[in-house]
């Protein structure tokens, strides 16, 4: 009975990692569409914040979750720059 208490164990501690994960890429998106606005608008911008919270989902141990890159100035200027044409 103690292996089954552990598998459930283990199966919400991985559902609560996944909860956390999906907030966190959510957060990172939304800094992603604020990054790019700013951008488009000429106003100065950082990727700190992305950067922060793409560290972080990075630290989850899911094996199914893709690791995030870290994203650059140069990136979501390119990114802008592209999306004009």
């Amino acid at each position: 009975m103690s292996v089954h208490k552990d598998l459930i164990q283990h199966a919400a501690n991985q559902n609560k990692d996944f909860r956390h994960f999906q907030q966190l890429d959510q957060q990172r998106e939304i800094y992603i569409e604020e990054a790019i606005q700013f951008c488009k608008e000429g106003k100065p911008f950082t990727t700190d914040k992305i950067n922060k919270v793409t560290k972080e989902i990075n630290s989850i141990q899911l094996r199914f979750i893709p690791e995030r890159k870290i994203v650059t100035s140069e990136m979501v200027r390119e990114y802008v720059s592209r999306s004009k044409s």
